[in-house]
């Protein structure tokens, strides 16, 4: 009987931010700051894409950054098991810095990613999103896009096999 489940190791981009030194220096409100600067995606690819793959170590890295304290997490490596997969949850990940075996988008229209944003967050948010989307276009570079402007009812409107990314 075949087994579908697998381990996994749950990622957070949150967790892989630059220092608030970095992130900021152009402002809080600087929305190609929050684009172009908040994550660190060397670090992710490094520590965490590149021991995952192929030909990885399957020694990585789960956290990198405490954006709230500003400090190194100081985490312990951890060792991929065997047919284990590593999922990264985040934003602007379709951006084409990094590589992925299977991606998905989960897709919000304006109206309603207006709505779920932080009136505090809106000026810096909202634009870099704007330009994730007229950029990247992730709705189409995604493997699986799943549109969730109402999150009681989700619905995949794009599949195609993975490309190996």
């Amino acid at each position: 009987m075949q087994q579908w489940s697998r381990p996994a190791v749950v990622v957070r981009v949150a967790d892989f931010l630059r220092p608030a030194s970095v992130r900021l220096e152009r402002g809080r409100d600087d929305s190609d700051a929050y684009y172009d600067d908040w994550i660190d995606t060397g670090a992710l690819q490094r520590e965490v894409l590149e021991p995952a793959g192929p030909d990885g170590t399957r020694r990585l890295l789960p956290t990198l950054w405490d954006a709230e304290r500003d400090r190194a997490t100081r985490a312990d490596y951890v060792e991929l098991a065997d047919h284990a997969v590593v999922i990264v949850d985040g934003w602007f990940l379709l951006r084409g810095e990094l590589s992925f075996d299977l991606t998905v988008h989960v897709a919000l229209s304006p109206a309603a990613r207006r709505r779920h944003v932080p009136p505090e967050d809106a000026a810096h948010v909202l634009p870099a999103f704007e330009r994730y989307d007229a950029e990247a276009a992730p709705a189409e570079a995604a493997d699986i896009v799943v549109r969730a402007d109402d999150a009681r009812r989700p619905a995949v409107v794009q599949r195609r096999a993975p490309s190996g990314r």
